[in-house]
Parts: structure tokens; sequence; C-alpha cells
């Protein structure tokens, strides 16, 4: 289940559509992690807003398109358990800057849909113990990034 947030300031949010896609992938990917069933807190935010949890959470004075802030460190590794009691778990925020995902879909040459789609994706996986500070870890998280944009 992904709950909604949005900043008063923020571009519009993304159509019914794309939610329930959204929401469809992270079923898919939760599952094949072994997550029967999750709650993601996703918010969209202005680019103001965005650049001041970039300061603050990860010491950088930017505007970002997609910030992460799971629940657990290494759900990754398996050392958490994945709600198998039926209750939903709870992995964690995703936050995604409108005003940025609109920019970035024009300089990929796609559309918005698509460009909001894998920033959720994206911070999806790291909400499933993704990284790609390292090559190693950067292809499989792109892989794995691939693999989920796939199913939808």
């Amino acid at each position: 289940m992904i709950e909604l947030s949005y900043d008063a300031d923020a571009r519009e949010l993304p159509c019914l559509e794309i939610i329930e896609k959204m929401e469809l992938l992270s079923s898919k990917a939760c599952l094949a992690h072994g997550i029967a069933s999750a709650e993601i807190s996703l918010s969209f935010v202005a680019p103001g807003e965005m650049r001041e949890m970039n300061a603050a959470h990860r010491g950088v004075d930017a505007v970002t398109d997609v910030l992460s802030f799971p629940l657990y460190d290494d759900i990754g590794a398996g050392g958490v358990d994945a709600g198998a009691d039926g209750a939903p778990m709870i992995l964690g925020d995703i936050v995604i800057c409108t005003e940025r995902a609109y920019e970035q879909a024009g300089e990929y040459g796609h559309g918005i849909d698509r460009e909001l789609t894998y920033l959720f994706v994206h911070g999806l996986l790291h909400l499933l113990g993704y990284d790609h500070e390292t090559d190693g870890e950067r292809a499989r998280m792109r892989a794995a990034e691939e693999r989920v944009l796939a199913e939808g």
C-alpha cells in the first residue's frame, strides 16, 4: 500500500493510473524479496523542500530527483522479518521532486509518467536494500530496476 502526500508548491501529482502502476510494481518487487505485504510513504515535493531534505539528510546542498528513507538498514541482507504475520511491513519513505522529474523527462526524451515510475522504482529498491555506491552495486541495482520496470 502506498500512502501519498504532497507539498502544495510541487507540480501536479501523477494520475491515478500511474499511482496504481507504482502500487503494482511495489507489490511484485516486494513479493520477489519475500515480503508479502508492504506499506510505503510516497511524497511529492517542490525543489526547495527537496534541497532542504537533501542538505539535512545527505549533506548535499542541491536539488535531487528522489530520496529514500528506509526503515531498515539490513533488509537486503535478510536481517529483517518480512512481515510473515500478515501485517504489512512498513518499508520507509520515498520522496520525489516533481519539478526535477519533469526536467529529466525532457532531458531523457520520454514522458513524465515513465520518469516518475522510474524514480519510484529506484527509491523502492533503496528501501529494499539496494545501493549504487560501487560499480558492482550500481550494476546490480540497474538490473533490478530493469526487471521491476519490465513487469509494469
